[in-house]
């Protein structure tokens, strides 16, 4: 989890362009993703991502079409995921009988 921005960048926009793309949602990986960079470079299009991860979790699109094929998963993050990852550590927590409960409101 963390924030992106227009700035970062950690792999290559060649990369990108030799293997399929799977992006959490495309119009945010376009504007602060790695998928911003290979189409400011030029070396991909929007028609080359294959697919949202949506798209994928729920079959309508495969992700990966062969066991040697590369694919990159470009994830800017989103609020679901946020929320994923914080009922899951509430969860181990109450199983652990660490933290405190804070009622709000």
């Amino acid at each position: 989890m963390g924030v992106d921005n227009p700035d970062k960048q950690e792999l290559l926009p060649e990369l990108m362009a030799r293997a399929a793309i799977v992006v959490d949602v495309l119009e945010q990986c376009a504007a602060i993703g790695e998928l911003r960079h290979a189409l400011a470079a030029g070396v991909v299009t929007r028609a080359h991502v294959r697919a949202d991860l949506t798209q994928v979790v729920t079959g309508a699109h495969a992700g990966r079409l062969s066991d040697d094929e590369i694919v990159i998963f470009d994830s800017t993050g989103t609020a679901i995921q946020d929320v994923a990852a914080a009922v899951t550590i509430y969860n181990r927590a109450c199983e652990r009988g660490a933290g405190k409960r804070v009622t709000l409101g």
